[in-house]
């Protein structure tokens, strides 16, 4: 089950039936099945304090992605700031809608195993990220 959720934002639009559809047709591509993940959006200012309070970073980010994930079953709770979506749609000449769907898929790809922080491990990233957009296309 997925589910949506805001802390201090007002909830993005967003076709939840089609994502949930969208996530399960892309967890099912990597071998996986959904199992429970919440996704609660922010600001940047609570994505801060949470990259500082669990993992140790200062600095903004887009996503954190924890992993609660058991076999085959990915499940998580997945945070996104959707001031920083906003701002790296902006930099990069992309839709607001369209970079939040990727950044929505980038927290399951990371539960089906898919890692960005290594070398040569972000265009991996790349990639699929624009492979699964393509799968919501067709939708």
């Amino acid at each position: 089950m997925i589910t949506f959720q805001v802390d201090g934002v007002g909830m993005p639009f967003i076709d939840e039936r089609r994502v949930c559809r969208w996530l399960g047709e892309v967890a099912a591509l990597h071998s996986r099945e959904i199992g429970n993940i919440n996704y609660c959006f922010c600001g940047d200012e609570e994505i801060l304090r949470a990259n500082r309070e669990f993992l140790g970073h200062d600095y903004y980010t887009d996503v954190i992605t924890f992993d609660y994930s058991h076999g085959d079953r990915v499940a998580g709770d997945i945070l996104i700031s959707l001031d920083t979506v906003r701002t790296n749609a902006e930099a990069a000449g992309e839709s607001y809608e369209r970079e939040l769907l990727r950044v929505i898929v980038h927290g399951v790809l990371h539960l089906c195993g898919i890692d960005d922080k290594g070398p040569g491990e972000r265009e991996i990233m790349e990639r699929h990220e624009d492979e699964a957009l393509n799968v919501y296309d067709t939708l």
